[in-house]
């Protein structure tokens, strides 16, 4: 199978594979290490997870722990988030973290889910927010990037040309294509994005395989789906969800075998997205 293609995570300079793992479900199978040992194997170096993930950064710790002795990639970007909104939480959370995944640093360091005015304005109190905690880690050499993901369309594009965060993650699918012209911004700023929900979320891709089983053969299928979101250029990198080993082998070969979506490709599956869901 042909190598993952790497794009630049904006100013972080990290180089990070289209294709990445969001593990905040991937615990819950019993399958959940075999995933991880697959994500690894197959070539993928970016993983997501948060410290409220349940079982997620300790499921990657124990391949980290594993496969040191072995052969752990320099490339292997592990990232997480911090759910607190104060300076001491986000602080303590960064220092969990490293622990469970068996880190001495991480490249990137985020604020998960964003999404209100007043978790904006509590995160960046410059006394007691958990923004403030991150830099704190950032100069204790802990973290090398600070970044935030939101669901909110309006606060991103604040967050995007703040200057606070090096990469933003937000949704972007046929699904979500609202989103197209924050990331087109992001780009002007050199921010790196990192895509959640490229498939549209579980629900919805449980959804579409089970109508392809009873004989759907329209063009929303999981395949074209990531290919829509790698075909905008200013995507670094999308992190579909996955507890099965299946899962990533299929994203990895539509990731490294996909050719580009035209303009009206990419609209049809729009039109067929908001048609059917």
């Amino acid at each position: 199978m042909p190598p993952l293609n790497q794009r630049r995570l904006g100013r972080t300079n990290l180089d990070v594979t289209e294709l990445g793992l969001g593990a905040m479900d991937t615990p819950t199978s019993k399958e959940g290490p075999a995933t991880i040992e697959a994500t690894h194997n197959l070539g993928i170096n970016f993983i997501d997870t948060a410290r409220d993930y349940a079982g997620s950064e300790f499921l990657i710790g124990q391949h980290i722990r594993e496969r040191r002795a072995h052969n752990l990639p320099a490339n292997l970007l592990i990232t997480s988030k911090t759910f607190s909104h104060t300076i001491n939480g986000s602080q303590r959370d960064v220092d969990r973290s490293l622990a469970t995944l068996g880190l001495e640093t991480m490249p990137l360091y985020q604020l998960h889910d964003i999404s209100t005015e007043d978790a904006w304005r509590e995160v960046t109190d410059e006394e007691t927010g958990a923004l403030a905690g991150l830099k704190t880690a950032q100069y204790r050499g802990l973290i090398d990037h600070i970044g935030v993901s939101s669901h909110n369309t309006q606060l991103l594009e604040a967050l995007i040309t703040c200057g606070h965060f090096d990469a933003v993650m937000l949704e972007y699918s046929a699904f979500s294509p609202e989103t197209a012209p924050l990331i087109d911004l992001a780009a002007q700023h050199d921010v790196g994005v990192i895509v959640m929900r490229p498939l549209g979320g579980s629900g919805r891709t449980s959804a579409i395989r089970t109508a392809i089983a009873e004989g759907y053969d329209g063009p929303l299928t999981p395949a074209n789906l990531l290919r829509y979101v790698l075909s905008n250029a200013n995507v670094h990198t999308a992190i579909p969800g996955a507890r099965h080993p299946s899962r990533i082998e299929s994203n990895v070969h539509t990731a490294s075998h996909y050719e580009p979506m035209p303009l009206g490709d990419r609209h049809a599956l729009e039109v067929e997205a908001a048609r059917l869901y």
